[in-house]
């Protein structure tokens, strides 16, 4: 299940921006570094196998570089850990995307199948053990069909163990983004907060300052307990951004936030982490549609204390593009 704040790195990686910067600046790959971002176009995950089993929630974009098209795909697998079966899954995924694109007749004009970036970005403290490749996974087969046996290799990116003085030195706001992650100090995040201030003052684009303010917000509800959640505010459009950041520094300091305080809280018993979890997305949901919408309506707001874990986690993801709270819940949610 993911979690809050993996709910907040897929509103991030809902922007082409945050794409681009995360592959030029954080891998090897240098082929987006000139891309326009009009190149980008977001393609619906939701493929159906031949068994009807669909495959929803990662985030795949299409980039036109040059006169082909590349896949990128960006598997978020923060709230789980090390999966060894992850070469797996992405040969699999890859394969339904394949199969998608024949079905669909998404193919070039040579009838041949695109290229595709796998990448795994992975913001959890132990070291990532997994293999990177298929083969790492199967049995050693005998000479003769050696030849015939799969391999599918995926880039990892190892949130935990950037360079830290080149991410000190990159400026980009997903570099600003996982130093606030990755502070270990007070003085490290207030630091990050003056360059985000400078960053939202000149930020134009509203949808991505309000995916800036759901992460921000995961972030700290992460760090939080169920009463420390109520310490952390909504954001409104057009509020005092400097204001609101310091704000949030402060929180930053007051709940003692430290690198690795996710793993610090596993410690509890499995059914206090799940109500945990509960609050936190209805935490978020509530900020972000007072983001969006404004004063949240009587009838929403019961929807939301009532709604499973599934209903709320769905209800974050829709609510980023949403254009109504009615088109989000139903009319009834609506005020009157």
């Amino acid at each position: 299940m993911p979690t809050p704040h993996d709910l907040g790195y897929r509103s991030l990686f809902a922007h082409p921006e945050l794409v681009r910067e995360l592959i030029t600046d954080f891998t090897s790959f240098k082929l987006l570094d000139d891309v326009a971002l009009s190149a980008f176009q977001r393609v619906n995950p939701a493929y159906v196998s031949e068994h009807l089993s669909a495959r929803e929630g990662d985030i795949v974009w299409r980039v036109r570089v040059g006169e082909q098209f590349l896949y990128v795909y960006i598997l978020l697998e923060c709230q789980s850990g090390v999966d060894r079966w992850m070469a797996l899954r992405m040969q699999t995924y890859i394969g339904l995307l394949y199969q998608d694109l024949v079905k669909r007749h998404e193919l070039s004009p040579g009838l041949l199948l695109p290229p595709v970036l796998p990448l795994v970005f992975y913001n959890g403290v132990p070291r990532w053990s997994a293999s990177m490749d298929l083969s790492g996974l199967l049995m050693q087969a005998p000479a003769e069909l050696a030849a015939l046996q799969p391999s599918q290799r995926y880039v990892l990116i190892d949130q935990q163990r950037l360079d830290k003085a080149a991410l000190e030195a990159n400026a980009s706001l997903l570099a600003l983004l996982f130093r606030l992650e990755l502070s270990a100090g007070p003085d490290v995040s207030k630091n990050v907060f003056a360059a985000l201030t400078t960053w939202f003052n000149g930020a134009p684009q509203a949808s991505l300052r309000r995916s800036v303010q759901v992460w921000i917000s995961a972030l700290l509800a992460r760090g939080a307990s169920a009463e420390e959640l109520l310490m952390v505010e909504s954001m409104e459009e057009g509020a005092d951004m400097g204001g609101k950041l310091a704000s949030w520094a402060e929180q930053f300091e007051e709940l003692g936030f430290q690198k690795g305080c996710a793993q610090g809280k596993a410690e509890g018993k499995a059914e206090g982490k799940a109500e945990g979890q509960v609050i936190a997305l209805r935490g978020v949901l509530k900020r972000l549609l007072r983001v969006r919408f404004g004063d949240v309506p009587e009838m929403a707001a019961q929807r939301i204390e009532q709604a499973t874990q599934e209903e709320l986690e769905g209800w974050i993801e829709r609510s980023i593009d949403s254009p109504s709270l009615p088109a989000l819940f139903g009319a009834n949610a609506a005020p009157a």
